[in-house]
């Protein structure tokens, strides 16, 4: 019974640290969110085209004049654009299924915040302080309850949420999660204790590259990816063509939801950490779709990267520093032994994943991209 007792001590002190209760009457809730203002297309003189999801691999379904009005209802974030307006990776929801980039829009009046979309639906969802009415929300430096306190949130305050961050985990009003929220420069507040009013949004994580959209075919995906695999292979000695061959074969060339909005190429998981090289975990079991790679059948959860190299990395250091791969190793100098002893370790349940990866490495020459 004591040892339970101390468990649950330990576990309040990061919500205890995260509020902070209030004395005297409740805070009143904040007032609601503003309406999005009005929008006008910005191109010089071309015309934009309105795509069915947030990147230009998707289709075409209509073309705006320069000067268009839209109506915006939220944004995502999706393939990043240079456009006349700004350089950016937000897209905005003008209709149902209808995005155009927002490089190429501009706000009458100003800018202003725009609310995100909702995962589960195509709705503008806002982020509210919730932390059950008798205390406020701390607002930290930095992702952890020890950091600097910077301010304070009223219950019922809305909030505009820049990006996720991965930190000290919060048991709050909401959930129990690491994730917390950058709502300015050095201003941070605890996920654990903010509600979306229609929910979840599909958030970025700070400092993460937007999504990889494949383009030029198979080539560029191989050029795209290959200093990526050869830097790992000088610092894990992982053959970059068996990593190339795996990343091609894993994503689709880089198709998979995976790849595309959190540059996982590997489908490492999380267990309890994003280890030493992601940035974030993600539970793709609490979404049926993303922005850019389409809806999916995934109920578990997986290592969001910053980018690419990252996600090269950690799958370096875990084939040469796992003893299950010793014999792998052994052969780094011969790729193709390297491919069947990683599968013959119990890499891959295909039959044929070793030999899918040879044919790969001949019939695109990966063996030249060896460090």
């Amino acid at each position: 019974m004591g040892a339970y007792n101390i468990a649950i001590r330990f576990a309040m002190v990061p919500a205890l640290a995260a509020v902070a209760v209030l004395s005297g009457a409740l805070p009143a809730a904040a007032a609601a969110p503003a309406t999005v203002p009005a929008a006008v297309v910005d191109t010089s003189g071309s015309t934009l085209n309105v795509r069915s999801g947030p990147a230009t691999d998707q289709r075409t379904v209509e073309a705006l004049a320069d000067g268009a009005s839209v109506t915006i209802t939220c944004k995502v974030r999706g393939e990043h654009i240079d456009g006349t307006v700004r350089s950016t990776a937000t897209w905005v929801l003008i209709g149902k299924d209808r995005w155009i980039s927002h490089a190429y829009v501009r706000l009458t009046g100003g800018d202003a915040d725009l609310p995100w979309c909702s995962a589960a639906g195509q709705k503008a969802t806002y982020a509210t302080v919730a932390t059950g009415g008798t205390a406020v929300l701390n607002v930290r430096a930095d992702a952890d309850s020890g950091s600097d306190k910077v301010g304070t949130y009223r219950d019922g305050t809305t909030v505009q949420v820049e990006c996720q961050v991965w930190g000290q985990s919060v048991d709050g009003e909401v959930a129990e999660t690491n994730v917390w929220y950058r709502v300015g420069e050095g201003r941070h507040v605890a996920a654990a204790y903010v509600r979306w009013s229609e929910g979840e949004p599909w958030l970025p994580w700070c400092g993460q590259d937007p999504p990889s959209v494949p383009k030029g075919g198979n080539q560029d995906f191989i050029d795209r990816h290959a200093e990526a695999a050869r830097s790992s292979q000088r610092a894990t000695g992982v053959p970059a063509s068996v990593t190339l061959a795996q990343a091609i074969l894993e994503t689709g060339w880089g198709k998979s939801p995976l790849a595309r909005e959190d540059h996982n190429l590997f489908g490492m998981k999380c267990f309890g950490s994003p280890g030493d090289y992601a940035i974030g975990c993600r539970d793709y079991a609490t979404f049926e779709c993303s922005p850019t790679g389409g809806c999916f059948d995934m109920d578990a959860t997986f290592r969001a990267y910053a980018g690419i190299a990252d996600s090269y990395r950690d799958h370096g250091e875990l084939l040469s520093g796992w003893s299950r791969y010793a014999a792998a190793m052994a052969h780094k100098d011969d790729p193709d032994r390297f491919a069947r002893e990683i599968h013959k370790a119990g890499y891959a349940t295909d039959p044929q994943y070793a030999d899918k990866l040879i044919e790969l490495m001949g019939k695109y020459d990966l063996y030249r991209y060896d460090a």
